[in-house]
């Protein structure tokens, strides 16, 4: 088809879609866009032949081999429009809101045609996908009477029966994974985002080129210099001014202080037009930088030297200095942002002699026609109240901040006028172990670290916890090397870790020290995101003591982890309801609901009928009902039984009875209705639907964007043991808990794995939530990557534990406490204590038929701290897990 259908139908100087052209390079990569038009759909596109050639896709690709979707040829697409995401505006062609649902590399099949353009032509395309969501063999097929290269040609999109297909799964993998592999962001996130409406902004450019007939630059300035700045031209070389570091805020109303950023310094030049972006090396890095170059050459100045940092901003607000390399690499995912703080020059006028606080207004004034959430921000300041403002940088996980005289010039070099205060603590501990290594790291995974307890003989340790980043492959190679030749068979200290922990150790003569950076100790005696600095070798073991900072920043201290267990022990727990046989066919109604077809079969393998499943929600409805109330439900209906067809069914329609509340949700640009129940009721007339599972959002129906529920979800690949499932949990709850102070809550899935559970204060949205929980996932990862993976692929899976994050974004859901599963021998989703992991429970061991009996001789609720705790996660937490580099 080539560009030409594309190009007439859309005006570029209204859309932020890109004109693009056809390639000359050959490739083959593919994307699919999820696409809030008119109506929801998917656009299916692979690259052949320079372009995307594109398919609409109504339904979305499903896993089901059984599932034929159709898929509407459209026009040929450019190359450039596999990264495009944003809203194209309203009226215009394809009006609504696009995001990145999936991308990656397709190939042709072995014994498929054996040309791509061929094979299109002949309206039959076998290949395999590699994508970030889609894997395996897929077929696109033209039906029958449609001819290649006429537009609105009807074909169908499905799945091959692989090893990545999963039968009988409906609508599950877009219906679970709904957010943009780019950005992490829902289609609701990205149309409220006005400046993701780049119409406005275009139009607003041509409307002030007309007006002044040139660019900005040719205007006379908006901003006029402040007095004392003196008439010189831009000097060739600018020293920029560098911050001392201290251990403390400087006290004072003289003192301004900013956040700290993590990014790369850099003096952005504009002069006759052009624009250097000079760094401290004295390199030019214009084209590196070139959207934010961009936006300097668009200031309304003809000349100006602005000081700042650019940066790339997590989904939390914060600054990573890794997303920007990422960036610099050639990673669209994330945007360049330049936090200016300074001003220079402007205008023919040198502003250095001039006080800061007068520059800044300066650049305030230069930059308020700038987009709040632009390319250009300006890097605003509190004026005294040093404490305070540090106690707030490091409470959101920055590493600190940077105090400036407010009264002073700009002066080149490193001085007292600027000071830099940084959050994270330094000590010194005795290194009385390590772990192996993992995956492809050589030497050793982590150091088991001990200080000495005042209270005791000086001779006494007590441990640490362990670190396991800080190293080179040097250091690893030495440190092993040494510790080698110390290792002793049992633990020098009090507190060793146990169980699978303590299979992995290896333990040594304390007569090594080591330097390690951390943000706090638990209140369990534990660092929390410790670094390693290096050894120490003027130090002696004897000496290594907890040391006691004399004005630390105000913290939060982690409930101890004991005190945890005590309070999940409580002996209150919800009463069971009547048992009744589920054989007595006099039972017809329940709760008010007629039963229909009671006697049908759901679980053949323990003939297990509708009316037994009705009457085990009627025992169990106390214990769970709180964990379904007034939660957006997604429901896996199997009318005929778990053998039978599935389907899931998000949204409800007017045939569900009034039990089942109706829930209004935003979705893909328009109002829809989820269902949601809070009686016995509604819980019974779910049952009589033939529903077999039941799937809630982690987020409440009166506030459905901030989450309130968190779930890791472990998954082993076939053959794994459970005793490795258990690890993975415990594993995470270690993480949680002993380093973040979060407590943490286990359940099975009904299946082969478990779920580790956190419960939240509604504070953060959905994005900040899926983020942290992404972060713990790799982390885990990069700790121990031969054990863990955090990719969805079978291929990845292999003899690991894939630790399931997704459930955790906008959309996104996961089994209920106490839910029956559509799968053999009528398994439930069952809380435990974690203690209950050191027994024979297994993830599909409590069913339908066993599971009262269990609640009834518990010993408390494993859940009744659950819906009570207030907890929240904090910036120091993301930043333990890796949110900032």
């Amino acid at each position: 088809m080539g560009l030409q259908e594309y190009k007439r139908k859309r005006d570029f100087k209204k859309t932020p879609e890109p004109a693009g052209k056809v390639e000359e390079k050959e490739g083959n990569s593919f994307v699919i866009q999820k696409h809030a038009a008119t109506r929801l759909h998917y656009d299916f596109r692979l690259e052949m032949e320079g372009v995307l050639r594109s398919w609409a896709v109504p339904k979305g690709p499903s896993l089901d081999p059984a599932e034929k979707r159709l898929a509407v040829h459209v026009e040929d697409h450019p190359l450039d429009y596999g990264d495009f995401e944003g809203i194209i505006p309203k009226g215009e062609y394809g009006g609504g809101t696009v995001l990145v649902w999936d991308r990656g590399t397709w190939h042709l099949e072995e014994d498929a045609e054996k040309d791509p353009v061929k094979a299109y032509k002949k309206g039959k395309l076998k290949f395999r996908l590699e994508g970030e969501k889609l894997h395996g063999r897929w077929n696109l097929v033209r039906m029958h009477g449609d001819k290649a290269g006429e537009n609105k040609e009807n074909w169908l999109l499905f799945k091959e029966n692989d090893e990545a297909a999963v039968p009988g799964s409906g609508d599950a993998v877009v219906q679970e994974y709904p957010d943009s592999v780019a950005t992490g962001l829902s289609l609701e996130k990205i149309a409220a985002d006005p400046d993701r409406v780049w119409k406005s902004n275009r139009e607003e450019k041509v409307a002030k080129k007309k007006e002044t007939k040139g660019t900005a630059r040719t205007a006379k300035t908006q901003t006029p210099p402040p007095k004392g700045a003196r008439k010189a031209k831009i000097p060739a070389k600018i020293e920029i001014q560098l911050a001392t570091l201290v251990s403390e805020p400087p006290q004072g109303e003289e003192w301004v202080h900013e956040l700290k950023f993590d990014g790369y310094r850099v003096l952005f030049e504009l002069a006759d037009g052009k624009v250097k972006a000079v760094t401290r090396g004295g390199k030019d890095w214009a084209d590196r930088f070139e959207t934010v170059t961009r936006a300097v050459a668009d200031l309304p100045a003809r000349d100006a030297v602005l000081d700042g940092e650019v940066a790339v901003l997590l989904p939390d607000g914060r600054t990573s200095f890794q997303a920007l390399q990422n960036a610099l690499g050639g990673d669209r995912k994330a945007e360049m942002v330049y936090f200016a703080f300074d001003l220079l020059h402007l205008d023919g006028h040198d502003l250095r002699g001039v006080p800061l606080l007068e520059r800044k207004q300066a650049l305030a004034r230069l930059l308020e026609t700038q987009p709040r959430q632009g390319t250009i921000r300006f890097s605003d300041h509190v004026q005294g109240s040093g404490e305070a403002f540090f106690r707030h940088a490091c409470d959101l996980g920055l590493e600190g901040m940077i105090s400036k005289r407010a009264d002073l010039p700009y002066q080149g070099g490193r001085g007292k006028g600027w000071l830099k205060v940084k959050c994270l603590k330094r000590q010194e501990l005795v290194i009385v172990g390590f772990t192996d290594p993992e995956g492809s790291r050589k030497g050793l995974g982590a150091l088991l670290l001990a200080v000495n307890s005042p209270s005791k003989k000086a001779e006494d340790l007590v441990f640490a916890g362990k670190v396991g980043t800080g190293f080179n492959a040097k250091t690893l190679a030495d440190l092993r090397k040494r510790l080698d030749k110390l290792e002793r068979k049992t633990p020098a200290f009090e507190n060793a870790p146990r169980g699978a922990e303590a299979r992995r150790s290896h333990w040594v003569e304390p007569k090594l020290v080591a330097e390690v950076a951390f943000t706090e100790w638990t209140g369990d005696g534990i660092l929390r995101h410790p670094t390693f600095q290096g050894l120490r070798e003027d130090k002696a073991p004897s000496e290594i003591v907890r040391e006691v900072e004399q004005k630390p920043p105000a913290k939060k201290k982690a409930v101890a982890t004991k005190a945890k267990k005590t309070a999940r022990r409580s002996k209150d727990r919800p009463p069971l309801g009547p048992e009744r046989d589920p054989k007595d066919k006099g039972i017809a109604e329940v709760a008010g609901v007629k039963l229909t077809n009671p006697d049908r079969v759901f679980y053949p393998e323990q003939g297990v009928t509708k009316r037994e499943v009705v009457l085990f929600y009627e025992r169990i409805s106390a214990w769970i009902l709180p964990h379904l109330k007034d939660r957006p439900l997604t429901l896996v209906r199997c009318p005929g039984g778990h053998t039978g067809q599935c389907f899931y069914q998000k949204h409800i329609t007017e045939q569900f009875p009034d039990s089942i509340r109706r829930v209004e949700v935003e979705e893909g640009g328009e109002t829809v209705l989820y269902g949601a129940i809070d009686s016995l009721t509604g819980l019974v007339s779910l049952a009589q639907m033939g529903v077999l599972e039941i799937h809630i959002w982690g987020a409440h129906v009166d506030d459905v964007e901030r989450p309130d529920y968190v779930v890791f979800d472990l998954d082993p690949d076939e053959g794994l043991g459970w005793d490795r499932v258990v690890e993975g949990a415990l594993k995470v709850r270690g993480l949680l808990e002993e380093e973040l102070g979060l407590e943490t809550f286990l359940k099975t899935t009904g299946g082969k794995g478990l779920h580790v559970c956190l419960p939240l204060v509604r504070r953060g949205e959905w994005d900040e939530v899926k983020a942290f929980t992404k972060a713990v996932v790799e982390r885990i990862v990069a700790e121990e990557p031969g054990r863990y993976t955090s990719k969805i692929t079978k291929a990845s899976r292999k003899g690991k534990i894939f630790i399931d994050y997704l459930r955790n974004g906008r959309g996104a859901t996961s089994i209920a406490a106490y839910s029956t599963r559509a799968r053999p021998n009528a398994p439930v989703s069952t809380p435990l204590f974690w203690e209950e992991l050191e027994s024979d429970v297994r993830g599909n061991t409590y069913t339908v038929r066993n599971l009262p009996e269990r609640l009834e001789g518990l010993d408390g609720d494993p859940w009744a701290s659950f819906l009570k705790a207030r907890q929240s996660i904090t910036a120091a937490m993301k930043k333990a897990v890796g949110m900032k580099t």
